[in-house]
């Protein structure tokens, strides 16, 4: 076993938290005509934002474009080094640049920045030097410099790049609400995940449809009903009249409940024991809100009804699960 080390870890880390904080806390007085002026500019892009810069710089950027893109601002980053050597080619004056540079005169950055100039491309810079070269070229600076870096040494990126992100969440989120970007808009963009799921998937897309419904009539027997349970699998079976309409529900909890009573199952009517005016869910709503009924109402399973109220499917909480709902 080695030797605990004295030193002070806790204390450093809180240090360099505190140090971020307050650089996140100083942009607050930073949301002034520039950033406004740089939504305006966005707004009106009829291209592509272009995210670039190098290093840590660019790291951010990548982030700040997935960001933009993920929200409805379609952007992407180019790295100002590869800009040099044939990508300009993916910039058109149609397109707004960002460019970030904590010292506003990277050299990568100000190679292209007659380019961009002549193809008279919007550029948009997030600098800590209000001064610099990038800055002053601009049409609009995000500030972004900060009192110190989280670094002692003051050399590693650290409260620059942080102070940076939150300009770049700042920006997209004021762009997102200006086009009211909506829930259903972001899982477009997220169609591979959780989230794209819940906000995309239908109930019909998952419904059991046709003879896969378990359905019995008023008529039918409370045993018939139990067989018919048992064939279809979904732990309740819905009851409809001859035109199709749904007039009842009967689950595995109402079985409970009516054995409890010593009903005869080979005489009793479903029209005695079922459920009149059961939750039912339509086709083209969410799944999600299918998940979120069943859970109201502590049940596996519901009927799907069209607009007219008749029987068009069946949905449970497997084929939630099955489809990643849940």
């Amino acid at each position: 076993m080695t030797e605990q080390s004295t030193y002070d870890f806790r204390n450093s880390a809180l240090q360099a938290i505190r140090i971020e904080r307050d650089a996140i806390s100083a942009l607050e007085n930073r949301i002034d005509d520039h950033f406004i002026r740089a939504c305006e500019v966005i707004m009106a892009c009829k291209g592509r934002v272009v995210v670039t810069g190098m290093g840590k710089s660019g790291h951010i950027g990548h982030k700040i474009a997935a960001t933009l893109a993920s929200t409805g601002t379609p952007a992407f980053f180019v790295h100002p080094g590869e800009a040099s050597h044939g990508d300009m080619g993916m910039i058109t004056s149609q397109d707004v640049v960002i460019a970030i540079s904590n010292s506003g005169n990277t050299s990568e950055v100000i190679t292209i920045l007659p380019l961009i100039k002549r193809m008279g491309a919007p550029l948009i810079s997030m600098t800590g030097n209000p001064n610099s070269t990038l800055s002053k070229e601009a049409v609009a600076n995000l500030d972004v410099s900060v009192e110190a870096e989280a670094c002692p040494l003051g050399l590693a990126p650290t409260s620059s790049t942080t102070a940076t992100l939150v300009m770049g969440d700042a920006l997209a989120v004021a762009l997102l609400e200006a086009r009211g970007f909506s829930a259903e808009d972001f899982a477009f963009s997220h169609p591979g995940g959780s989230l794209g799921r819940k906000l995309l998937l239908r109930v019909s897309d998952i419904m059991h449809t046709g003879d896969s419904i378990p359905t019995v009539s008023e008529d039918t027997t409370l045993s018939g009903a139990l067989l018919e349970i048992s064939r279809k699998g979904l732990g309740m079976t819905t009851v409809a009249d001859a035109t199709g309409a749904m007039t009842g529900i009967f689950t595995d909890g109402d079985l409970r409940r009516t054995l409890d009573k010593s009903i005869d199952v080979h005489t009793t009517p479903m029209r005695d024991v079922m459920t009149r005016n059961g939750r039912a869910i339509q086709p083209d709503q969410l799944a999600a809100e299918a998940l979120n009924i069943m859970d109201e109402l502590k049940i596996n399973a519901l009927p799907v009804v069209d607009k007219s109220g008749t029987l068009v499917g069946a949905i449970n909480m497997h084929d939630l699960l099955r489809a990643g709902v849940i």
